[in-house]
């Protein structure tokens, strides 16, 4: 995976505190009140900082920490309004909030696309993915009107289609090196889509398979191996990791990492940091 650049980072001091406001906050585990989009939350202070940052667990929005905007708050924030924020120009404030989930998905797609430029087994779509990649840049950098009315599920489309060859490389390299069957068993390999909502794989050997999609939630990989396993939409919220290897998973992404509970063991690819809250839950 590759070091995620300045701008796929989310760099929240150079952002107008947009995810606090542009989305709709719903009574759960993962917040503690309700917040319709385009409301301020009412923890968001005057230089559009978190008044609860440090507590956002304890205080019921554990949500708030696993979301990862890919950098495109100051984006949005710092070239699509030149640094023009919501509360100076009220005005901006409906059309820069529809603007972040737009941007949100452009700069994912850029993630994706990084990722599989950094892998040498993916050289063979290494010429289509700069296309792609330079064709998404350009459309970050367009006008906030260009922006809302863009097919943003149309280019993920075809954004996706060099995406799934990318992991058909990479997967095929890691499943050649697994046996084909266990006990006698033939190995799975496509659980593309698959619903592993709580399952018991702790220690599962699942190098090479197709995860995309799948349902993971609080399921149990410890000690799993996850190196070249495709987990591109795979929902990880509260999956346990803790001595997992995702040090070679494809696609993996900080919101991902986030959403799951690992510990010190647990291996991660370079550029996607260790959550703070780890090891204290």
């Amino acid at each position: 995976m590759p070091e995620m650049t300045s701008e796929l980072r989310s760099d929240c001091g150079s952002c107008f505190g947009l995810c606090c406001v542009a989305l709709t906050l719903t009574k759960s585990s993962d917040f503690a009140i309700d917040k319709p989009a385009g409301k301020p939350c009412p923890n968001l202070g005057e230089e559009f900082r978190c008044g609860i940052h440090a507590r956002l667990r304890g205080e019921g929005f554990s949500g708030c920490t696993v979301y990862d905007c890919f950098g495109a708050g100051q984006k949005v924030s710092q070239v699509t309004f030149a640094g023009v924020n919501w509360r100076d120009e009220p005005g901006s404030s409906e059309l820069m909030f529809a603007l972040l989930p737009v941007m949100k998905q452009l700069h994912e797609l850029l993630w994706y696309v990084e990722a599989g430029l950094a892998l040498d087994v993916a050289r063979p779509v290494h010429g289509e993915l700069r296309r792609l990649r330079d064709e998404t840049e350009e459309l970050t950098r367009g006008s906030a009107e260009e922006l809302v009315a863009l097919d943003a599920e149309g280019h993920r489309q075809k954004v996706n289609g060099a995406l799934v060859r990318v992991s058909e490389l990479v997967r095929g390299e890691w499943a050649a090196a697994v046996p084909r069957k266990k006990n006698g068993k033939k190995r799975k390999t496509d659980l593309r889509g698959a619903d592993l909502m709580g399952a018991r794989r702790a220690g599962a050997d699942l190098r090479g398979v197709n995860l995309r999609g799948a349902y993971v939630i609080a399921a149990d990989l410890s000690g799993a191996d996850l190196r070249g396993a495709d987990v591109i939409g795979a929902d990880f919220r509260d999956a346990d990791v803790r001595g997992a290897d995702l040090s070679a998973a494809l696609f993996l992404t900080q919101t991902q990492v986030n959403a799951a509970r690992g510990d010190g063991r647990t291996l991660l690819p370079a550029g996607l940091e260790r959550p703070s809250h780890w090891g204290r839950e």
